[in-house]
């Protein structure tokens, strides 16, 4: 757990999301998938989707959370996001997401 706050905060000070490219962070935990759109100029959340509600594997969830997140970018007119893993290894449930995304028009 320290390693990956240690970690996210290294990342966080080469990233940032602006109001055209805002910062699709990731938070991966045992059961669920949050993904958010994130505006740090404004410090505003855009648009976040979960996995809460959903039924399923985790990385079930994961493909169904990253195309309801692409859906809401389409909606708020964002066609490309920076990818924030938060501290994540970019593997398994992480990837998915990201890919998921990308599958449904999101350009990361």
């Amino acid at each position: 757990m320290q390693n990956r706050i240690k970690l996210h905060t290294k990342i966080r000070f080469k990233l940032s999301g602006t109001p055209e490219r805002p910062r699709l962070a990731v938070y991966r935990s045992l059961k669920n998938v949050t993904l958010q759109l994130i505006d740090d100029t404004k410090g505003l959340t855009l648009a976040s989707a979960t996995s809460i509600k959903e039924k399923g594997s985790l990385t079930q969830k994961a493909k169904i959370v990253g195309k309801q997140i692409a859906e809401k970018a389409k909606e708020l007119k964002i066609k490309e996001a920076v990818y924030d893993r938060a501290g994540f290894q970019y593997h398994g449930v992480v990837k998915i997401a990201c890919e998921s995304a990308r599958e449904a028009g999101l350009k990361i």
